[in-house]
């Protein structure tokens, strides 16, 4: 498991799981059909990432495609950082 996927994976037991070994899920399992964010706790992600990577989520960015499994986020942190050492 890649670094991203391990931090992202740890915050969303710690806040949103609450470490009560509540529903498992996969890297590809879908975040919001699990029912274990919900629309409040996808700003609370977004904030998390935005700290912990460095990156700057933008509204247009504030899809399923980008947020909704730990492979989608490890994805979108990658190119995030990918652009900015671009720039």
């Amino acid at each position: 498991m890649s670094t991203t996927k391990y931090q992202v994976r740890r915050y969303i037991n710690d806040n949103f799981i609450m470490g009560s070994g509540g529903t498992p899920f996969t890297d590809a399992d879908s975040l919001l059909d699990l029912h274990i964010v919900d629309s409040t706790g996808i700003l609370e992600l977004i904030l998390f990432l935005e700290e912990t990577f460095g990156i700057q989520v933008l509204d247009a960015e504030m899809v399923p495609e980008n947020l909704d499994s730990l492979n989608a986020i490890e994805a979108y942190v990658q190119r995030k950082h990918q652009a900015k050492v671009a720039a």
